[in-house]
C-alpha cells in the first residue's frame, strides 16, 4: 500500500509540473469581434503608428543636426521622443499585423519581452518627463544659475539615470511574473501583455503579486505625477510674480509640457494605481497609452514650439538643395 501510495504521489507530482508549463502561448482576445470594427482599427493603428514613426523621428533628426537647438530643453526632448517611439513600437507594429489573424497569438517569452520593454521604456520615459520639469524649473525660478547647473555632463547623467532607472522597474515587473506558472487558460483579456492580464492567467494565489506591482508601477507613476505637479505649481507662481515678455514664452512652452505630463500620466494611474478597474475603460486607455499620446507629443511640442518649427523648416531647406544638388 505504501509502495503504491508513493507511486501515486509520484505521478501527481509529475503531471502537475507538466501543467506548470502547459502553456507555450498566450492568445490576445482583441479589441472587437467585428469585422467592420476591425478594419477601422487597423487603420487607426496603421495612421497613427507611421504618424509616430515620423513625427518622433523628425523630433530626433532635427535636435540632432541643428546646432541652434543643441541646449538642455532640447536635448530631454529628443529623449522623450525615441523614448515615446521606442514604447509604441513595442505593441503597435504586432497589434496592427494581428488584426488580419483571428487567433492572435504570442509565445509566452514574446509576452515577458513585451512585459519588459513596456516597463523599460515607460519608466524611462516617467523620469524624462521629471526632468524636463526640473530643467524648466531652473531656467524660470534661477535663470542665472541655469548654465551652470544644466551642463552638459549632468544632462547626460539625467538621461544615464532615466534609462538606468527604467531598466530597473522593467527587471522588477518581470521578475513578479517570469516565475508564476500557467497552466491554463492563456487567453489575455487585451491586445498586448502586461503585468496586470498575466498575472491574473496563473495558476497561483497572486494577491500579494497584485500589490507589488501596484506598489511598484503605480507609486512610480503617482509620485511622479504629484512631483510634476507641484513643480509646475511653482513655475506658475514665479511665472505670474515676473510677469514680462520672457514669461509669457515660457508659459506657451509650461502649457506644452503640463499637456503631455497630463496625457502620459493620467493613463497610467488608472492602468496601475486604480483599485477598481473598468475592462471598457482600461482597454480605451491602453489604445490611448500605446498610440494616440505618443503622436500627440510631437505634435504639442512642435506646434507650440516657434524654434522648433523654424528648425524643422532649415532641416527641410537643407535636405531639399541636398537632393536639388
Amino acid at each position: 500500500m505504501k509502495e503504491a501510495s508513493s507511486e501515486t504521489v509520484f505521478w501527481n507530482e509529475s503531471r502537475r509540473e507538466a501543467n506548470r508549463s502547459a502553456v507555450k502561448e498566450f492568445i490576445f482576445i482583441g479589441l472587437s469581434d467585428s469585422q467592420e470594427l476591425q478594419i477601422f482599427l487597423f487603420v487607426f493603428f496603421l495612421v497613427f503608428y507611421v504618424g509616430i514613426v515620423f513625427g518622433n523621428l523628425l523630433i530626433v533628426m532635427t535636435v540632432t543636426y541643428d546646432s541652434h537647438l543643441h541646449s538642455p530643453m532640447y536635448f530631454l526632448l529628443a529623449n522623450l521622443s525615441f523614448a515615446d517611439l521606442c514604447l509604441s513600437s513595442v505593441t503597435a507594429p504586432k497589434t496592427i499585423a494581428d488584426f488580419f489573424y483571428t487567433r492572435k497569438v504570442i509565445s509566452v517569452k514574446g509576452c515577458f519581452t513585451q512585459i519588459f520593454l513596456l516597463h523599460f521604456f515607460g519608466g524611462s520615459e516617467m523620469v524624462t518627463l521629471v526632468a524636463m520639469a526640473f530643467d524648466r524649473y531652473v531656467a524660470i525660478c534661477k535663470p542665472l544659475s541655469y548654465t551652470t547647473i544644466m551642463c552638459g555632463n549632468v544632462c547626460v547623467g539625467i538621461v544615464a539615470t532615466a534609462w538606468g532607472i527604467g531598466f530597473l522597474h522593467a527587471v522588477i515587473q518581470l521578475s513578479f511574473a517570469v516565475s508564476l506558472p500557467f497552466c491554463g487558460p492563456n487567453k489575455v483579456d487585451s491586445f498586448y501583455c502586461d503585468l496586470p492580464r498575466v498575472l491574473k492567467l496563473a495558476c497561483a494565489d497572486t494577491y500579494m503579486l497584485d500589490i507589488m506591482v501596484i506598489a511598484n508601477s503605480g507609486v512610480l507613476s503617482v509620485c511622479s505625477f504629484v512631483l510634476l505637479i507641484i513643480s509646475y505649481g511653482i513655475i506658475l507662481l514665479t511665472i505670474q510674480r515676473r510677469p514680462s515678455d520672457r514669461s509669457s514664452k515660457a508659459l506657451s512652452t509650461l502649457t506644452a509640457h503640463i499637456t503631455v505630463v497630463l496625457l502620459f500620466f493620467g493613463p497610467c494611474i488608472f492602468i496601475y494605481a486604480w483599485p477598481f478597474p473598468i475592462k471598457s475603460l482600461d482597454k480605451f486607455l491602453a489604445v490611448f497609452y500605446s498610440v494616440v499620446t505618443p503622436l500627440l507629443n510631437p505634435i504639442i511640442y512642435t506646434l507650440r514650439n516657434t524654434e522648433m518649427k523654424t528648425a524643422m523648416r532649415r532641416l527641410s531647406q537643407w535636405n531639399l538643395n541636398f537632393w536639388v544638388k
